[in-house]
C-alpha cells in the first residue's frame, strides 16, 4: 500500500501519516528527514543534496526523487509506505510516477486531508509556545490555566513567526500555487481520496481507515 499525503499547511496531514504508519505497519517516509539521514550519513546522493542546500538551492526534483526511491527500495518499505511532504508539485508527482512506472509501480493511494484556509488560519494563528520548555497551548482548544503563561514551567508563551497570519497566508498562497493542482493530478490518476480534516483527528482517522480498508 502506497500512500501520498495532501492537504494545506497546518491540515494535520503529518499526524495522520504517522497514525496511518503505525496501524498499518508500513514506514512513514518524510523527504526532510531522508535528506537529513543522507547527509548524516555522508552519503553519495546526500553529498549531492547537500551541495545545493549549501547554495541556498532548492533541491532539483529529479535528485529528491532518487533520494526517495532509494527510501522506499529498502526492506522495511516492501508492504508500502506513507509519503509525507512529497510530491509538492506537478513536475515532482510527474517524475516520481515516471520512475515507479519503471519499476511497475504505483500509488495506490492520495489522501487529500481537506480543511478551509479560514479554519487553517485561526488553527495556527491560535497556537501558542513556551521557548523554554517547549510546551505548546491554542488560546482555544489547549488554553493555558493563566493566559499567556506555560502551565509546566510558568515562562511566556509567544506567538512563532510561523504561525502569525501573515506567514500563514503566504504559505496557503504557495500551496494553492504549487501543491493543490496535485488533487487534479491524482483524481486523473483515479487514487484521489478526499477527507474532511475540519473535524477530530481520530474522527479524521476513522474516515482514512474506511478508505484503506
Amino acid at each position: 500500500m502506497k500512500i501520498v499525503m495532501l492537504g494545506a499547511p497546518g491540515a494535520g496531514k503529518g499526524t495522520q501519516a504517522k497514525m496511518i504508519a503505525k496501524e498499518y505497519g508500513i514506514p512513514h517516509v518524510s523527504t526532510g528527514d531522508i535528506f537529513r539521514a543522507n547527509i548524516k550519513e555522508g552519503t553519495e546522493l546526500g553529498k549531492e543534496a547537500k551541495s545545493y542546500m549549501d547554495k541556498g538551492e532548492l533541491v532539483p526534483d529529479e535528485l529528491t526523487v532518487r533520494i526517495l526511491l532509494d527510501r522506499v527500495a529498502q526492506d522495511d518499505c516492501k508492504n508500502g509506505y506513507v509519503l509525507d511532504g512529497f510530491p509538492r508539485t506537478i513536475p515532482q508527482a510527474e517524475v516520481l510516477d515516471a520512475e515507479l512506472t519503471k519499476l511497475n509501480d504505483a500509488i495506490d493511494f492520495a489522501i487529500d486531508v481537506d480543511v478551509p484556509d479560514e479554519n487553517i488560519i485561526r488553527r495556527m494563528s491560535g497556537r501558542r509556545a513556551c521557548l523554554k520548555c517547549g510546551a505548546t497551548y491554542h488560546i482555544e482548544h489547549i488554553p493555558p490555566k493563566q493566559e499567556g503563561i506555560c502551565d509546566a514551567c510558568g515562562s511566556e508563551l509567544v506567538l512563532r513567526d510561523d504561525d502569525k497570519e501573515e506567514t500563514v497566508k503566504n504559505r496557503l498562497d504557495v500551496y494553492h500555487k504549487q501543491t493543490q493542482p496535485l488533487i487534479d493530478f491524482y483524481t486523473k490518476k483515479g487514487v484521489l481520496k478526499s477527507v474532511d480534516g475540519t473535524v477530530d483527528s481520530a474522527e479524521v482517522f476513522s474516515a482514512i481507515k474506511a478508505i484503506l480498508g
